[in-house]
């Protein structure tokens, strides 16, 4: 066990646990944070994507030692009102089905519109590409991006 130091949604939180713990369990079982979502715990699916720095990484495979001191944003993070043009699109689109991957795709999304925020289809394809849909909303889901690059 060790103590982290994790810059969480603008706040600073410690949290004392193996090392190895990956970052996803700490943020839904010692954080009480559960926006973000367990997929399939091999980093294949994006239902466990968080923001580190900005970029889009999964939680599920990544240790609390390797992102103590760095800024993550989860869900929860992303807005206060979830406001954010995503999240908006999101819900003008109607994207979700079930809604269990949408937390992964969003923030996926944000990200690719924050380091490119006019993107082509194909920039949308590959950035999304590691974010699986059961209920293969995926066009739902470019045209949601699509009207958030406009925002």
């Amino acid at each position: 066990m060790a103590v982290f130091t994790l810059k969480i949604n603008g706040d600073q939180k410690e949290v004392d646990t193996d090392p190895n713990t990956p970052l996803l369990w700490v943020i839904r079982e010692e954080l009480d944070l559960v926006g973000t979502k367990y997929g399939c715990g091999v980093s294949q699916c994006g239902s466990c994507t968080v923001h580190l720095n900005g970029a889009a990484v999964r939680s599920c495979v990544l240790p609390v030692s390797a992102v103590a001191n760095q800024q993550i944003t989860t869900i929860e993070g992303l807005s206060n009102e979830g406001d954010h043009p995503v999240q908006k699109a999101w819900l003008e689109e109607d994207v979700s089905q079930c809604g269990y991957c949408q937390t992964g795709q969003i923030m996926s999304a944000a990200a690719l519109l924050k380091t490119n925020p006019n993107p082509t289809d194909e920039d949308i394809d590959i950035a999304m590409s590691g974010n699986i849909c059961r209920c293969a909303t995926y066009v739902r889901i470019k045209k949601a991006i699509k009207k958030a690059s406009k925002a």
